[in-house]
C-alpha cells in the first residue's frame, strides 16, 4: 500500500471520519491488491517508459549506421520489419503483460512514421510531404480503433492535428500572415483538449488530452501573442482574403466541433474558450495609432490574466484541480513576462533586481496561498 494512502487514512482516523474496522479493511483490500499485480507501480512505467524510447532509438540508430550500404530493397524490407516486428511482439505481450503491449505498439505506431518517410526517400518520393503525416495519422487511427488503448489515442489526436497544420503550411508558405492562424487553431485546440475530462467523464483517453492540452496551450498562447505576427516578408504577398477566411473558419469550426463532440451538455466552456481565442487574434503586430499600441502592449497580459481566471473558474465549477493549477500558473506567467517586457527595462538594475525579488517572493506566496484556498473550497463544495 502507498505511503501516501497510509497517511491518509491516518488523518482521517484521527479526525474520526471513519472508524478503526474501517481503516483495517481499505489495508486489507490495497494490500490484496498490491499482491495481485493488479496495480502497476510507477517503477514499472518508468522502466517501460525508458525501455520503449531507448529501443526505438538503437533500432533507428542501427539502420542510420547502416543505411548507405544497403540496397533499395533492403532498405524498404528493414523498414517493414521495423513495423511489422515490434507490434507482432506486442501480440504475444498481450495476454502475458498488458502494459508491455501497450509500448510495444506505442512503439511500432511510432516506427511507422519513420517508416514512412524513410520509404519516400527511398524512391525519392517528394511530391507532397502532408501525405506522409496523413498516412501516419491514418496508421495512428486505425491502431487506435483495433487496440482502444491511451498511446494509439494520444498519437491520434496528436498526427490529425498534425497533418491538417501540414496542409496549412504547405497551401500558405508563398504567403505571409498564415502563422497566425495556425498558432490560434492549436491554442483553440489545446483548450478543447484541456477542457476534456469531466466531473463524471475521466477516462484515460480524457486524461491524455488533459495533459496534452496542459503542456501545449501556454507556448501555443506565447507564440499567438508574441511571435505569430501578420507581417508581411520581402519577397512574399500577404494571405488573400480567401484563404485568410477558409483558414480562420477552419481553426476555429474544427475545434468547436471536437469540443462539441466532447461536451456535448457544456460546449458553452468551449465556445467561451473560442471568445478568449478571437480576443487574442484581436491583438495587432503592427503599433500604427494609439489603440493599437495600447492594446499591442498590454493585450497579451490582459487576455493571459483573463484566460487563466476563467480556468481557474471552470476548474472550480467541473471540480478539476488541474485546471485550478494550471490557471494559477497562467497568472503567475502573465504578471512575470508583464514585468519583465514592460517594467523591468524602465527601472535600474539594482531596483529592477528587488522588484524581481519581490515578485518571485510575495508573488509566489500569494499566488500558492490563492490556489491552496480554490482548492480546499472545490473539495469542500463537492462533500457537501
Amino acid at each position: 500500500m502507498s505511503t501516501a494512502l497510509e497517511t491518509q487514512l491516518s488523518r482521517w482516523t484521527e479526525a474520526h471520519v471513519i472508524d478503526l474496522p474501517t481503516a483495517e479493511r481499505i489495508r486489507s483490500f490495497e494490500t490484496s491488491r498490491s499482491l495481485q499485480g493488479d496495480t502497476v507501480r510507477w517503477q514499472s512505467i518508468l522502466a517501460l517508459s525508458f525501455g520503449a524510447i531507448m529501443l526505438i532509438a538503437g533500432i533507428l540508430l542501427f539502420v542510420a549506421a547502416h543505411w548507405d550500404d544497403m540496397s533499395p530493397t533492403s532498405r524498404f524490407l528493414s523498414v517493414l520489419a521495423m513495423v511489422a516486428v515490434l507490434h507482432v511482439a506486442g501480440a504475444f505481450a498481450e495476454t502475458r503483460f498488458p502494459n508491455m503491449a501497450i509500448a510495444l505498439h506505442g512503439i511500432g505506431t511510432g516506427a511507422l512514421g519513420a517508416g514512412i518517410f524513410l520509404t519516400g526517400q527511398i524512391f525519392n518520393l517528394d511530391e507532397h510531404w502532408p501525405g506522409g503525416v496523413m498516412l501516419w495519422a491514418l496508421g495512428a487511427v486505425v491502431a487506435w480503433a483495433l487496440r482502444r488503448d491511451w498511446v494509439q489515442a494520444a498519437y491520434s489526436f496528436l498526427l490529425v492535428p498534425a497533418w491538417i497544420v501540414s496542409e496549412w503550411m504547405k497551401a500558405s508558405e508563398r504567403f505571409s500572415g498564415a502563422d497566425r492562424i495556425t498558432a490560434a487553431g492549436i491554442v483553440l485546440l489545446s483548450v478543447v483538449y484541456l477542457l476534456a475530462p469531466e466531473e463524471e467523464k475521466t477516462t484515460s483517453v480524457r486524461r491524455v488530452l488533459m495533459w496534452i492540452g496542459s503542456l501545449a496551450i501556454i507556448p501555443a498562447t506565447v507564440t499567438l501573442c508574441f511571435f505569430a505576427t501578420e507581417r508581411i516578408w520581402f519577397g512574399r504577398r500577404f494571405l488573400p482574403l480567401k484563404m485568410q477566411i477558409v483558414g480562420f473558419a477552419s481553426a476555429f469550426a474544427l475545434p468547436l466541433v471536437l469540443g462539441y463532440l466532447l461536451k456535448p451538455r457544456r460546449f458553452w466552456m468551449v465556445g467561451v474558450g473560442a471568445l478568449w481565442v478571437a480576443l487574442l487574434c484581436s491583438i495587432p503586430s503592427d503599433t500604427s495609432g494609439a489603440l493599437a499600441w495600447i492594446w499591442r502592449s498590454l493585450g497579451p497580459y490582459l487576455a493571459g490574466v483573463a484566460g487563466s481566471i476563467a480556468l481557474i473558474w471552470a476548474g472550480m465549477f467541473e471540480k478539476r484541480k488541474e485546471r485550478i493549477n494550471l490557471g494559477v500558473a497562467g497568472v503567475a506567467v502573465s504578471v512575470f513576462a508583464f514585468y519583465f517586457s514592460t517594467v523591468m527595462d524602465k527601472l535600474g538594475r539594482s531596483v529592477s533586481l528587488i522588484g524581481l525579488g519581490l515578485l518571485f517572493l510575495l508573488g509566489g506566496w500569494l499566488l500558492e496561498r490563492t490556489r491552496r484556498r480554490l482548492v480546499q473550497h472545490m473539495v469542500a463544495g463537492g462533500a457537501q
